[in-house]
């Protein structure tokens, strides 16, 4: 089977629109998954973005491990 160059063009093409389709419905849906524990209230990722500014030894931790 010998492929010629504009055969193998082709098929990376399609091989790079199919690998960037799935990591775009991977990347959105992981998003959308945040937005809606969000909304939900499951879990508050605000509290996330503070560390950054609140990142010291003697901070409280966020969350308990333990249930």
């Amino acid at each position: 089977m010998n492929l010629d160059q504009e055969t193998l063009l082709t098929i990376q093409g399609y091989g790079k629109f199919f690998i960037i389709l799935f990591v775009f419905v991977v990347f959105y849906s992981y998003a959308y998954s945040i937005y809606k524990r969000q909304k939900t209230g499951e879990r508050d990722f605000e509290k996330y973005s503070d560390l950054v500014h609140n990142d010291s030894i003697d901070s409280k931790p966020l969350e308990s491990n333990r249930e």
